[in-house]
C-alpha cells in the first residue's frame, strides 16, 4: 500500500470533526483501508487508528467525557483480544456507559452492536476491594482486516482514589471546582493518532505539562471556555526492559490541573482528614501503644517500634469505607479493628499511634512507584 501520511491524517481529522458535530463517521471506511496492515506494523496484533477524548469541564469541576476509538485487527491474536470491549470505572466517583459499537468488516459491510447486550459487573479484584466495576459488551468473532469502532461516555472524576446516572452532584470531584487529569500517550500497540481535548471555564487557572516527548498543542476561546487540544501521531510501543522504572516515568504523558500548586492540594488533604477524625485514638489503641513502647529506650526507638508494628500487623488489603474512599484516610479505629488497609491507611494507622504516643505527626502525599511531577 502506498504510504500517504498527509492523506491519512486528513482522514483522521475529518473523522474527529464528525464526532464533535455528531454526524456519522463517513471517512471511517476509507481510513480503515488506508491505515496499513501487518506489512507496515509487523509486530502488532491490532492498530489503534485513532483514540479521541473530548472533556467538557463544568464550573463545579464535574466533567463530561466522550471517547471515540477505532481499532483495526491485524492478527488472530488481536481478534481474540478485541472480541470483547471493556471499560472500567468506579461507581463511587463516576458514571460510565458504552454508547455505541460498530464492526466494520473487511468486505465493507457494517454491523452495529445493540446496546442491550451491555453487561455491568464487578471488576476482578485482588488486594483492593473498593467496588470497582466494568462495562462490557461482546462483539463476537473478528477477522484480521476487520475494525471495531467504539463510542464511550463518562461523567465524574477518576483520580480520587457517588450510584445512578441522575444526580450529577454525586460526581463533582472532592476538591470542588478543580479539574485534574493524567493522560497516557502510550500503548502496547501502535497508535496512528491520539487526540485529547478539554474545555475548561476561562476563569480557572490551568497548568499543564507534557512529559517524556513532544505533543502538538493549541488553545482557543470558545464561548466562556478555553479549549485545550493535544495531538500526537505515530505512537509506537516501547519494549519493556528488566527492572524498568514505571512507564509513567519514561513514556509520553500529559498532566493538566487547575489546582495552583501542591501546597493548595496538601492543605485541602490535611483539612479533609483532620475534619474526618482520621487520627483520633481509642482506649484500645492507647493500650496497644503502651504495650509496644514499654521497653522503648528513646524517641527514635519508639518511632521504630511503632513503625514495625504497623508494617507487620496491618496487612495490605483495601476495604472501601464508601463515600470518601481514595482521598480520605480510614480512621485509626477502623484500621485497628480490621487490621488491614492500603498504603494511605497503613500510614494513617501509624500517625494515629504516633500521636497517641505524644509525637507530632502528619500524612504526606506521594506517588507510589513513580516520580512526583511538579503539576
Amino acid at each position: 500500500m502506498k504510504d500517504n501520511t498527509m492523506f491519512k491524517k486528513l482522514l483522521i481529522l475529518k473523522a474527529c470533526l464528525l464526532l464533535i458535530i455528531g454526524l456519522q463517521a463517513g471517512p471511517v471506511e476509507d481510513l480503515i483501508k488506508s491505515s496499513g496492515g501487518t506489512e507496515e506494523y509487523p509486530n502488532a496484533d491490532y492498530l489503534v487508528i485513532f483514540d479521541s477524548t473530548m472533556v467538557d469541564v463544568q464550573e463545579s469541576g464535574l466533567s463530561y467525557t466522550n471517547m471515540h476509538q477505532l481499532y483495526k485487527i491485524l492478527t488472530p491474536k488481536g481478534a481474540l483480544e478485541k472480541r470483547v470491549i471493556k471499560f472500567g470505572y468506579d461507581p463511587l466517583s463516576a458514571f460510565a456507559e458504552i454508547q455505541k459499537v460498530r464492526i466494520h468488516r473487511k468486505d465493507g459491510t457494517i454491523k452495529e452492536i445493540t446496546m442491550d447486550q451491555e453487561i455491568d459487573y464487578p471488576a476482578p479484584a485482588r488486594m483492593i476491594y473498593w467496588g470497582a466495576r466494568e462495562k462490557m459488551i461482546e462483539v463476537g468473532r473478528l477477522e484480521p482486516g476487520d475494525a471495531v469502532e467504539v463510542f464511550l461516555f463518562r461523567k465524574g472524576f477518576t483520580y480520587a482514589l457517588l450510584m445512578d446516572g441522575g444526580d450529577d452532584d454525586k460526581y463533582i470531584p472532592p476538591m470542588r471546582g478543580h479539574f485534574y487529569d493524567i493522560v497516557e500517550f502510550w500503548n502496547d500497540q501502535p497508535v496512528m493518532e491520539k487526540v485529547y481535548q478539554t474545555a475548561i471555564p476561562e476563569d480557572k487557572l490551568v497548568q499543564y505539562e507534557f512529559y517524556n516527548g513532544e505533543v502538538k498543542s493549541s488553545a482557543h476561546l470558545k464561548d466562556d471556555k478555553m479549549v485545550y487540544t493535544f495531538t500526537k501521531s505515530d505512537i509506537l510501543p516501547v519494549k519493556r526492559e528488566p527492572n524498568m522504572v514505571a512507564w509513567s516515568d519514561v513514556a509520553p504523558k500529559l498532566l493538566i490541573s487547575t489546582s495552583p500548586d501542591w501546597q493548595a492540594k496538601s492543605l485541602w488533604f490535611y483539612g479533609v482528614n483532620e475534619d474526618y477524625g482520621s487520627f483520633e485514638s481509642t482506649p484500645e489503641i492507647d493500650a496497644k501503644v503502651d504495650e509496644i513502647l514499654q521497653h522503648a529506650e528513646n524517641r527514635m526507638d519508639s518511632i521504630t517500634l511503632l513503625t514495625h508494628w504497623v508494617g507487620d500487623e496491618i496487612r495490605y488489603s483495601g476495604i472501601s469505607m464508601g463515600e470518601g474512599e481514595g482521598f480520605t484516610l480510614h480512621t485509626g479505629e477502623m484500621n485497628f479493628r480490621d487490621r488491614c488497609g492500603v498504603c494511605k491507611d497503613k500510614a494513617g494507622m501509624l500517625i494515629t499511634m504516633l500521636r497517641a504516643a505524644g509525637f507530632e505527626s502528619y500524612p504526606a502525599m506521594t506517588m507510589a512507584g513513580s516520580r512526583i511531577a511538579y503539576i
